[in-house]
């Protein structure tokens, strides 16, 4: 695309199905590093991830032909099918359906990118369910609840 230039981040939020605490630490590096793979693979780049136990987030550099809904379904479906070949998880691993996609200017980046590996201390103080609640908030994303990730606290 000549003369076509763009400056895109996008920090999504996506949950596992039920809010299971599935992903564990024992194999948590080796998600990650997938997932980017995948994102990568879309012509698109990740600048910081952590998959949580029950959630994950990750900021990435978004190329303009990209649709963010399709590389989320992607990321969610092809992380799903690694995790359950590699049969990590008991059962059938999933994601939820839907994500939370926030954009970010390029003067944030350094922030959001220590927010994201931060997630760790930060869930000793804020539940997922508060912090998404707060970043719809301070987005200000009009939303109906029902429609949300399926809350189990």
């Amino acid at each position: 695309m000549a003369n076509t230039y763009t400056q895109l981040y996008i920090q999504f939020v996506f949950s596992v199905k039920g809010r299971e605490n599935l992903i564990k630490e024992c194999f948590r590096d080796e998600l990650e590093k997938v997932i980017c793979g995948l994102i990568n693979k879309e012509n698109c780049k990740p600048y910081a991830i952590y998959c949580n136990p029950d959630h994950t987030h990750v900021l990435v550099g978004i190329h303009p032909s990209v649709s963010p809904s399709k590389l989320m379904e992607q990321v969610k479906s092809a992380s799903s099918k690694w995790l359950n070949g590699k049969k990590y998880v008991r059962g059938k691993f999933a994601w939820q359906n839907g994500y939370g996609a926030f954009t970010y200017a390029k003067s944030h980046i350094d922030n959001v990118v220590k927010y994201i590996l931060n997630q760790p201390e930060h869930h000793k103080k804020r539940t997922f369910k508060e912090e998404y609640l707060l970043m719809l908030k301070k987005f200000e994303i009009e939303y109906d609840s029902k429609y949300l990730f399926e809350w189990y606290d």
